[in-house]
């Protein structure tokens, strides 16, 4: 497995923008024909591309002919933005410079953003996007001037905690260097102001209502309300304030994109990852954890904040892996990349300047990574259920140690540990340094077993124990809980490819010998189905039984089962009561039964039709 080829999606910040303006590209850097040739290429191999788009529109300057920007005319002319009170255009600042904001409550906003990106599709073939500045943010009131990352007076300095350990040579050197840029900007910008710290408050006038300076107040990190965002006097078509709706604009840029894609592609399910969300956002996009810092503290954040999102109903969750801000190391780089891989959405993004992070940067991180997306890639066909569960039942995907055991009140704080799904226990390292980790497996004393994923024997722990488990770099602890069937297909270089692969079936037999699991399945894409498939496995008296219902047509063959905690030597197997032969083996220290071989017997498909396995 080749890690610079398993990519499933490239995506694309605000660099191949035309002068950061939504809906245009650069004409050089990213040429329109030269994209499709690529993107031809990229989907040709069953990858997707997902570009960023922000939440602001550029505002051309009216006396210069060469400024024109056609996406703000056609909004403008549709009445799609936010004014003032006095009926003028609303204006702020974002990354283009002048701009205005779309009026998703009012006006032609919803029609016009639909064709902005037909019509941009129609020259690049985008399969998704990114939405981002949507809470919504804005740099015109009381912003300072300041340098992009990378440009004199930015230059990235920063690295994880303890790199000063691991390359002192280099941080000494990276010291040296930040102190002087931190003395030549003090020198630059002279003696700070002194401001005392006061909220911005006025005293309630009747009949009067202040939104700019309301008399309840929140403890506003920016001070007044319209540092880092549109103005609360910002008036929508209705007359709303924006005051009163801040907080759904991620949401309704979210869905006007979700509206957009399905012109885009009629009848296929949109793609979407956005910044900010609101209760309900999860019905249209997932959500990425914003602009978080190459550090081991926000590594162990990402997990709380992982199950915060699980409890929104915003399961699609991931955050930048290794770090946005500042610059990533090796053995950062190293554990992120592993704990990542068991988040539902999986990406590695930093900022501008700040050094490449890739997995293939560092030997170690691409052994690494290897072996977590080789784990993800096999339980896909779990994590797609998992979806599947959570889109019809309101369960989560990703989720904490106390939701699974209510009932042990010991795990009401655990938020280094997680499950995916029911069926697996993830114990990753968190600090810097460290090789072993403390893991906690709930349940055990009480009847439940767990399996370490890459022996698949039984963990032997001491129930109610915090336990220390060896993580030397490039490991990160997996154990399958007891009692759960997790259907699987081979690794692939996509996604797309792993669809088409083998199945395999894992067992982790409880305590008693049960086990039950289910798979879910579908065409993938389509947002309303024709056919699906819904697969019950279920295990007792030695026999594991598929029952699958539903029209969708699988073709893929079963090519193993592996069952663990056989607690009894096998010396017979059967399939659908014939005698398996050869492929069967059994191994006494680590309790496991591998059946192999089964592709023959299930050629037109492993759930074509009911069947059980039993040993004895």
């Amino acid at each position: 497995m080749d890690i610079s080829e398993m990519l499933t999606e490239d995506r694309t910040d605000i660099d191949y923008m035309n002068q950061y303006r939504d809906f245009d590209n650069d004409p050089i850097r990213y040429n329109y024909t030269v994209g499709q040739e690529f993107l031809a290429r990229l989907h040709a191999s069953g990858r997707h591309y997902i570009p960023i788009v922000d939440s602001a529109i550029y505002v051309p300057n009216p006396t210069n002919a060469s400024d024109a920007y056609p996406i703000f005319n056609d909004g403008n002319a549709t009445g799609s933005f936010m004014t003032n009170p006095d009926g003028s255009l609303y204006i702020g600042e974002v990354w283009p410079g002048y701009t205005v904001f779309p009026d998703w409550i009012g006006g032609g906003a919803g029609q016009w953003w639909i064709d902005e990106m037909v019509t941009w599709h129609g020259k690049i073939a985008f399969d998704g996007i990114w939405i981002d500045m949507s809470e919504v943010s804005s740099f015109c009131i009381v912003h300072p001037g300041f340098n992009l990352p990378g440009e004199p007076g930015a230059v990235i300095y920063s690295y994880p905690e303890g790199f000063n350990l691991t390359n002192a040579t280099e941080a000494a050197a990276v010291a040296s260097a930040s102190s002087s840029q931190a003395s030549a900007s003090a020198s630059a910008a002279g003696p700070a102001p002194t401001i005392s710290p006061t909220y911005l408050r006025t005293t309630p006038t009747p009949g009067i209502r202040n939104v700019d300076y309301p008399p309840y107040v929140i403890n506003n990190v920016q001070g007044d309300l319209s540092v880092h965002a549109a103005s609360p006097n910002a008036t929508h078509a209705d007359g709303t304030l924006e005051y009163d709706v801040h907080n759904l604009f991620g949401h309704q840029i979210l869905n006007a994109t979700y509206n957009a894609l399905l012109e885009v592609f009629p009848g296929k399910r949109p793609f979407i990852i956005g910044r900010s969300t609101f209760a309900g956002s999860g019905m249209f996009a997932g959500h990425w954890g914003g602009d978080n810092t190459s550090l081991f503290m926000y590594m162990m954040f990402s997990i709380p904040q992982a199950l915060s999102f699980s409890l929104f109903g915003i399961p699609m969750f991931g955050v930048d892996t290794c770090g946005f801000n500042g610059n990533s190391d090796e053995e950062l780089c190293n554990r992120w990349m592993q704990l990542s891989a068991f988040f539902p959405f999986y990406r590695n993004h930093n900022t501008l300047s700040a050094n490449s992070q890739e997995a293939y940067v560092w030997s170690s991180v691409i052994d690494a990574t290897k072996v977590a997306m080789s784990i993800r890639f096999q339980l896909l066909p779990y994590i797609y259920t998992l979806f599947y569960l959570s889109h019809t039942t309101g369960s989560t995907v990703m989720r904490a140690l106390a939701w699974e055991f209510p009932n042990d009140p010991s795990l009401a704080a655990a938020d280094r540990q997680f499950f995916l799904g029911p069926a697996i226990l993830v114990t990753p390292v968190l600090d810097q340094g460290a090789t072993t980790v403390g893991g906690v497996f709930p349940g055990v004393g009480k009847g439940t077993v767990y399996y370490d994923w890459y022996t698949q024997a039984p963990v032997n722990v001491i129930p109610g124990q915090n336990m220390t488990i060896d993580a030397p770099l490039g490991h990160i602890p997996v154990y399958i809980r007891g009692g759960y069937v997790i259907p699987m297909q081979e690794p692939a270089m996509t996604t797309s490819a792993a669809r088409s692969t083998p199945w395999g079936v894992l067992v982790a037999l409880g305590l008693e010998g049960t086990a039950t699991g289910n798979l879910y399945i579908d065409d993938g894409e389509s947002l309303v189905q024709n056919a699906t498939l819904y697969v019950e496995l279920t295990v007792s008296n030695n026999t594991l039984y598929a029952s699958a219902r539903g029209t969708y047509k699988d073709a893929n063959p079963l090519a193993n089962i592996t069952v663990l905690g056989v607690q009894q030597t096998v010396t017979s197997v059967s399939l659908n009561g014939k005698n398996v032969g050869s492929g069967v083996s059994y191994n006494a220290t680590s309790q496991v039964l591998t059946v192999l071989g089964l592709n023959n017997a299930t050629m037109q498909g492993a759930w074509a039709s009911d069947w059980m396995l039993s040993w004895s």
